[in-house]
């Protein structure tokens, strides 16, 4: 009979990654953006693993409850700060396949989206130490398979306007590869070093970025 409880506080101490709120007043947001700006920090010294709610609380000169009126845990914080950097990573897709006009134009955004995500990694190393954690985090791969999905869905698109009387399923398809493929080269270019990893991603648009209008006419 002493297993239901113990079952029972478990599952609810499961963590969601969900902010508690988002403030509305001045004073909450500065609180809520100086929560956020010493996490970041402390990633980028000691990791995500490392992060620890008692560190924020101490440098950013704030309670515990203050802390948590917001954040329930360090994975909420953590999951804030990802979906912050992937808005940013979205808009510059989003540029970048509005300037599509035809076939020929599709590789050189695809190249360029693969630039922009590298080069945006490489400045950001508390986003690459969180992109290399969505390996271990399920909320964190969840978060990371709702930013591709959007990825995918924004390319789809352009393949619709570029090629409108091809299966739809065939051309959601190449889409979500094509997306997974750019995203998995430029991880593994991230995880070398600048010299190395440049011309890892180099290969890579010579060997990956094809003519996908021809593909499409086989």
């Amino acid at each position: 009979m002493s297993e239901q409880p113990v079952a029972t506080r478990r599952r609810q101490q499961e963590s969601t990654g969900q902010l508690r709120r988002i403030p509305r007043q001045q004073r909450g947001r500065e609180r809520f953006e100086k929560i956020l700006t010493v996490a970041a920090e402390l990633i980028e010294s000691h990791g995500s693993d490392g992060l620890k709610m008692s560190e924020i609380v101490e440098k950013a000169g704030l309670s515990f409850g203050a802390l948590y009126q917001y954040f329930p845990d360090k994975t909420s914080i953590i999951r804030t700060l990802a979906e912050r950097f992937n808005e940013e990573g979205r808009r510059c897709v989003e540029e970048e396949l509005a300037k599509v006009t035809d076939a020929a134009a599709l590789q050189g955004a695809l190249a360029n989206i693969a630039d922009e995500y590298y080069a945006f990694f490489r400045r950001e190393p508390v986003m690459r130490d969180i992109w290399h954690a969505t390996h271990t985090d399920k909320l964190l791969q969840q978060v990371d398979a709702e930013d591709m999905e959007f990825h995918a869905q924004a390319f789809l698109a352009v393949l619709i306007r570029l090629w409108p009387d091809r299966d739809r399923k065939e051309l959601l398809a190449i889409a979500r590869l094509t997306m997974q493929l750019l995203a998995a080269a430029v991880r593994y270019a991230v995880s070398l070093d600048a010299e190395e990893g440049e011309r890892a991603l180099a290969l890579f648009k010579k060997m990956q970025i094809v003519d996908i209008g021809r593909l499409l006419q086989q």
